[in-house]
């Protein structure tokens, strides 16, 4: 049993791309890797991916490495993606539609199972197959069933109240897509996305690369 301690956000957040390499090292049927061949497939070190992997017991072994089933399946259960968290969708714009449709959630444990709106043009449109309710339901939707995560894909000014209604109603996991960081109480998890932020660092490493191509 992995001995509680203090993990990094920076080793937390590796962990998704470890759980995505590995899947399709799954799918290629390869049975065991090296961290030196693990690091030149995901162009990070095979010393910080031992030092991550230690963080929550090693899995692997001297002269073998690691069996890649094994350590998808330890990481999934780390992740967490072998429970089920019911999510909701606040704001049924473009966002919220492609959020909607996104396969993946489910087959990663994330269930949605309800979308909200306050726009009367939205309210009782389907959105794969998931009918869009009015904001005013929402208290009588949460006390009827569980919701662990809201995906707030509301305007910027609207995201401080709507993200303290959810809050207030029980809901402890908070995905917010607006440019706002929220910043909730203790007991609340927020995961803040900034998807411009992700843009303009490719639009930076573009413009590095044109220029120093100028250059030569």
């Amino acid at each position: 049993m992995i001995e509680e301690k203090k993990i990094s956000m920076a080793v937390i957040r590796r962990l998704p791309r470890y759980f995505r390499y590995l899947s399709d090292l799954i799918k290629l049927d390869i049975k065991r890797i090296s961290s030196k061949e693990l690091s030149e497939r995901m162009h990070i070190t095979a010393s910080q991916i031992r030092q991550d992997l230690n963080c929550f017991g090693g899995f692997g072994q001297q002269g073998y490495g690691y069996n890649v089933e094994y350590l998808y399946d330890e990481i999934s259960k780390i992740l967490g993606t072998n429970k089920r968290f019911s999510c909701i969708i606040v704001g049924a714009g473009n966002m919220g539609n492609a959020l909607a449709n996104y396969e993946n959630f489910s087959k990663r444990g994330f269930d949605i199972v309800g979308i909200f709106d306050v726009n009367k043009e939205k309210i009782g449109t389907m959105i794969n197959n998931i009918k869009v309710m009015h904001m005013d339901t929402l208290p009588e939707f949460v006390k009827a069933q569980r919701v662990d995560i809201a995906m707030l894909t509301v305007p910027n000014n609207k995201v401080n109240e709507v993200a303290t209604q959810v809050t207030d109603l029980g809901i402890k996991g908070i995905w917010n897509f607006s440019p706002t960081d929220l910043r909730l109480g203790d007991d609340i998890i927020v995961e803040n996305v900034h998807l411009s932020d992700s843009l303009m660092v490719l639009g930076y490493r573009l413009k590095e690369s044109r220029e120093g191509k100028n250059q030569k």
